[in-house]
């Protein structure tokens, strides 16, 4: 992350310590050329593509196959767009958007990891 020369460097940084508190078994490493998070899999990958506010791609793992229950996952605030049975794209915001959207994406996650 220090690396990292982005316009969004602080917003990543504050989604990286959410995602990092939701679960003790969620670490961050660097896979597909982007900051990711794993649990028992790789479940998410920041998109470094987006410049005007933070996109986290949320997946099932590198293999396809699986499917997420859609109704199992919370999302009040309408963060995500399916884009498949297996994955989804989070849109954040930046600033104080994604600030406020923080604890929904918490919520979205606790629920997605059962899947993973």
């Amino acid at each position: 992350m220090a690396s990292l020369d982005h316009p969004l460097n602080a917003e990543i940084e504050a989604v990286r310590k959410a995602i990092l508190g939701v679960d003790k078994s969620i670490s961050d490493g660097v896979k597909w050329n982007s900051l990711s998070f794993r649990a028992t899999e790789w479940f998410a990958i920041v998109n470094l593509r987006s410049r005007d506010g933070v996109q986290l791609i949320l997946h099932l793992g590198a293999k396809a196959g699986k499917a997420a229950d859609r109704e199992a996952i919370p999302d009040p605030k309408g963060l995500l767009a399916w884009k498949g049975t297996d994955r989804a794209i989070a849109t954040l915001g930046s600033g104080a958007t994604l600030k406020a959207n923080l604890p929904a994406l918490r919520a979205i996650l606790k629920a997605w990891l059962r899947h993973v």
